[in-house]
C-alpha cells in the first residue's frame, strides 16, 4: 500500500507529521508490518525525534546552523542562492527515508518520538513524502 503527502513547511526547521502518518497506518488496517517513510527532496530531510519540548527542535536547528553554515565559501553551487547548498549537505548527513515498526494498527513510537520533514531551506516550500505499508 502506498500513499504521498503533501507537507508545506513554513522554511527552515521542523514540520510534524505523525499524525498524518499514523492516521494512514490506521486506516490502513494491516496489524502488523513496516511504515517507510520517503521524502523526494535533496534539500530536506526525515527526523524521529522527541516531539515534547519544542526547545529541542530550536536546539537542534541552531546545532545544524552552526554545523553547516551559510554563505561558506567552500561552496560552489550557489546559483540557488545561499541557502541551497547547505540544504543539500544537511539532507546528506540526515535521512531521507526512515522505517517505523506497525504493531496492532499503530506506528510502533516512544512516548516521546514524533516524525518531523526537516526543511532545510530558508523559504517555504511544498514537499512530497512517500508512505509505504507493508
Amino acid at each position: 500500500m502506498v500513499h504521498e503527502l503533501t507537507v508545506d513547511t513554513r522554511g527552515k526547521g521542523l514540520t510534524e507529521i505523525t499524525g498524518a502518518l499514523a492516521a494512514i497506518v490506521g486506516q490502513s488496517a494491516i496489524p502488523r508490518g513496516l511504515c517507510t517513510v520517503f521524502i523526494r527532496h535533496t534539500s530536506a530531510s526525515l527526523l524521529i525525534q522527541e516531539n515534547a519540548d519544542p526547545d529541542v527542535r530550536r536546539d537542534l536547528e541552531a546545532f545544524f546552523s552552526r554545523l553547516v553554515p551559510e554563505g561558506d565559501p567552500l561552496y560552489t553551487h550557489v546559483s540557488e542562492g545561499p541557502d541551497d547548498m547547505p540544504a543539500h549537505v544537511r539532507s546528506a548527513i540526515t535521512q531521507t527515508s526512515i522505517s517505523i515498526p506497525i504493531i496492532d494498527s499503530a506506528l510502533a513510537l516512544g512516548t516521546w518520538q514524533g516524525v518531523y520533514v526537516w526543511e532545510h531551506r530558508s523559504r517555504p516550500h511544498r514537499r512530497g513524502v512517500v508512505v509505504h505499508l507493508a
